[in-house]
Order: C-alpha cells, then sequence, then structure tokens
C-alpha cells in the first residue's frame, strides 16, 4: 500500500466513524417535514375596510409577521408563502395543538393600557349538587345564583348603554366573566419595544414588558395619576389584568400577570413581540395533514429507494466484478454521508428529499462508471493497472467536477426560488452530489489503491 493511500484510508475510517456516531439511530433524529410527519395547512385571506385598506405592503407585512410568530413558536421549515393578492399559506409541520398555532397566527395582538372607570361584580360559581345536603337546599343556591347572574347582566347591559353616548368609552369582559368599564387609552403596543416571560413574585407565569422611550413616558404619567386606582392591561379587547397601581412607575418597564400557563404566557409574548397584524385575517382552510398519510409515504420512499439502490448494487458487481464492489461500498458510505449532514444540519426531510436521495444512489455510481471506463482506456493503451488507476481518476475527475457544479447550481436556484418541499429536494440534492463526489474522488480511490496494488493479476 502507498504512503498517500493510507493517508486517503486513515480520513476515510475518521469521517465514517463521525457519520456512523451522528446518524446512528436514525430513528427520531431527522426532522421531517409536512408531507412525511403530518401537520396542518392552513389558508389564511387578509381582509381591508375602507379605513385600513389591503395593499402589497400590508400583504407583506402579514407575511413578516406570521414567520416571525411561527419562528419563535419553534416550529421546523415551516412553509409560509403569498397565494395571489390576498392569501397567505401557512405549513406547519409536527404540531400538536393545531388549535394553539391557529390562535398564534390568526390573532390581532392589539395591547391597551386603559382607565378603568368602573367594574362590573363577578358572577359567583354555580352551585353543583354534591355540595347540598337536599334537592331543596340545592334548588335554593341556584337561584341565588340565577339572582346574582341577573344582577352582574343588568350592570353590564348599564356599562354598555353609557358606551353608546361617549365613543371614548368601552367595555371589555375580562377572563373571569367580570367587565371593566374603560375609559382612554393611557399606552398601546406601538410603544412596546420587548416582551419577554418571566414570574411573578408568587411563581406564576407572567409576562415582562418594555417600552420606547414615548411609551414610557406616557406610562410614567399614567401611573402618577392613577395612584390606588386600577389600570386595565387590554389585549384584543379582553381584559387580562386591571392591577391597582400602588406607585408611580418610572422606567418604562411593567409586567402583565393573569390567570394563565407558563405556555399561555409564551404564546402571548410571541404575539407581542412579533407584532400586530396591519389588517385582520380570516381562515379559509386548516386542513390537518395526518402522520398515518407520512408514514405510508417514508414507507413507500424507503421501499423505493431500497429496490434502486439493490439494483445498482447488482449491475455494479455483475458488469465490474471488484471494482463494482468498490463502488457499492463507496455508495454506502456517500449514503451514511447524506444521512448524517441532514441530522447536523438540522434539514427538514420531505418527500421530494427522499425523491434527493434516491437520485444521489445514481449520482454516486455514475461518478465511478466515468472513472472506471476511463481507466479500463488507459490499461488497454498498455499502461500498469496502477498508472491507468492514476490517469483515469485525474482525467475522469473533471467530467465528474463540471456535471456535479452544474447540478449544484441547478439546485441552489431551486432552493432560492422555492420553498418547502422544493427546498427540500434542493438541499438533499447538494448534499448529495458533494457527499457523491468525495466518495468518488476519495473512498473509491483509496478502495481501489489498496485492492489493485495487492493483486496478483494485472488485468482490468
Amino acid at each position: 500500500m502507498l504512503k498517500r493511500d493510507k493517508w486517503r484510508l486513515i480520513l476515510v475510517v475518521v469521517v465514517v466513524i463521525i457519520a456512523a456516531a451522528v446518524a446512528f439511530p436514525v430513528k427520531g433524529k431527522i426532522r421531517l417535514g409536512l408531507d412525511l410527519r403530518g401537520g396542518v395547512h392552513i389558508i389564511l385571506q387578509a381582509k381591508g375596510t375602507p379605513e385600513n385598506p389591503l395593499t402589497p405592503d400590508s400583504l407583506e407585512r402579514h407575511h413578516d409577521v406570521h414567520r416571525s410568530r411561527v419562528a419563535q413558536y419553534g416550529i421546523a421549515e415551516p412553509v409560509i408563502q403569498r397565494e395571489g393578492e390576498d392569501r397567505i399559506a401557512v405549513d406547519l409541520p409536527g404540531i400538536e395543538d393545531p388549535e394553539a398555532a391557529l390562535d398564534l397566527i390568526g390573532r390581532t395582538a392589539v395591547l391597551q393600557f386603559r382607565q378603568v372607570l368602573g367594574e362590573s361584580p363577578r358572577v359567583p360559581a354555580k352551585p353543583v349538587r354534591a355540595n347540598y345536603d337536599s334537592d331543596e337546599q340545592f334548588k335554593t343556591a341556584e337561584d341565588r345564583w340565577t339572582a346574582a347572574k341577573n344582577e352582574v347582566d343588568l350592570y353590564i347591559k348599564q356599562m354598555e348603554e353609557a358606551v353608546k353616548s361617549n365613543p371614548d368609552m368601552a367595555v371589555a369582559r375580562s377572563e373571569n366573566g367580570s367587565a371593566y368599564l374603560l375609559g382612554k387609552q393611557y399606552v398601546g403596543g406601538g410603544e412596546l419595544t420587548k416582551a419577554e416571560t418571566n414570574f411573578d413574585q408568587f411563581g406564576k407565569a407572567a409576562v415582562s414588558l418594555k417600552f420606547n422611550t414615548e411609551g414610557a413616558k406616557l406610562f410614567d404619567e399614567a401611573t402618577a395619576a392613577n395612584i390606588g386606582k386600577q389600570i386595565a392591561i387590554v389585549l384584543d379587547g379582553i381584559v387580562i389584568s386591571a392591577p391597582v397601581v400602588q406607585q408611580r412607575i418610572s422606567g418604562g418597564e411593567a409586567q402583565i400577570t393573569g390567570s394563565f400557563s407558563t405556555a399561555e404566557a409564551n404564546r402571548l409574548a410571541i404575539m407581542l413581540r412579533a407584532g400586530a397584524l396591519p389588517v385582520s385575517v380570516e381562515v379559509l382552510e386548516n386542513r390537518s395533514v395526518g402522520p398515518s398519510l407520512g408514514a405510508d409515504s417514508i414507507h413507500d420512499g424507503i421501499k423505493s429507494g431500497l429496490i434502486g439502490a439493490a439494483l445498482v448494487v447488482i449491475f455494479m458487481v455483475v458488469y465490474y466484478g471488484l471494482l463494482g464492489i468498490a463502488a457499492d461500498i463507496a455508495l454506502a458510505v456517500a449514503m451514511l454521508l447524506v444521512v448524517s449532514a441532514l441530522i447536523m444540519l438540522k434539514s427538514t426531510l420531505t418527500l421530494p428529499g427522499i425523491g434527493g436521495m434516491i437520485l444521489t444512489i445514481g449520482m454516486a455510481v455514475d461518478g465511478n462508471i466515468l472513472i472506471y471506463e476511463r481507466m479500463k482506456e488507459e490499461f488497454r493503451s498498455g499502461k500498469t493497472m496502477m498508472a491507468a488507476l492514476d490517469t483515469g481518476f485525474r482525467k475522469a475527475l473533471i467530467v465528474i467536477l463540471d456535471s456535479n457544479i452544474t447540478t449544484l447550481i441547478a439546485a441552489a436556484i431551486l432552493f432560492y426560488f422555492g420553498s418547502g418541499p422544493i427546498r427540500g429536494f434542493a438541499v438533499t440534492l447538494s448534499i448529495g452530489v458533494v457527499a457523491s463526489v468525495f466518495c468518488n474522488t476519495v473512498v473509491t480511490r483509496t478502495l481501489l489503491g489498496i485492492v489493485l496494488s495487492a493483486r496478483k493479476t494485472h488485468t482490468l
């Protein structure tokens, strides 16, 4: 064995060990796209108003807001793209809670800090029969609850009547069922610069806010004028909290607390960070892609890949003999590198991506066929086996690089202009091209150098 072949062998062994360590066990390591993993497909239609018409700019802002919200939600490889003049398609693979995701991307997060002019009584909890000794006691409790509810409803109706004569006032419900009569707005979401999830002094989930210079000034004035009074924190017309101002708050920082979980607080912070939608949206389609369909696609893709690989392996062994075995080993290494690269790059595998992997099988042996045919020509011209090996690789390398570079350029164009599964195909194809070139020029070269140098017969 030549010294340079020993170094190549060491390189190949190291690469294979690293790739195997990354790839195995494969199950659960590769991120699957919507067509393989299942998920949610949503079509949103933007709707303008005479005061706020739909324009190409507002639709583009819609697209950016949805992308920002989904990215912060942590969804792997979402597909968000415009369709026509007023629609946006959103694919969310692997979503376990479709309704939460739909709420996240479809809500218009309008944050307001408003004056509290009045608050309705809260409706007590509805009585439960198990808590009473007799039906009479339970009936009496139900009557008391109905009377209290009617009293609250009447109070709220009076507040709504008062609002009709004053456009600066509004009635907003809270999450616990009570209603608030709201006055002027002190600070809006436009002055918000940061929103983060944290916990209050009681360990409950909360959202900390920070305002810009103008917002800090307005919030300072609002708290100074309302010491001992309530300020309502209103999100999308719902009072999240209405704390009593204990002291003047300067510095432009505040905190939203309420009866929500950590996940809900995180989703609220995401919506506030991402900003409000420029115009309202309507959900035209909300379709779930079941994981069973994805499982069938994976099964069929793996089956077709194995059949294709088996046919290639048989052909190479039958037609090239020992050289074919070397090519098959290089092919196996190439597929290992593709899988490990997908895992390391955290790329998402789609059904077209599986097609790209199958295409890699053909590309990997195509380079070997070019090399082998060139080697045979050199050997027939009178050169020794090792000389034919060196010359064959050197002359075939130019053709291999030219063909694969053009394929990489095509894959780059697909990735730049495509989206979703098309990008998945481009990524897998690009990785496959690089892996096949490495295996053609390094792995196959190393194996043939070792085998041919040890052969006693001098024929190809």
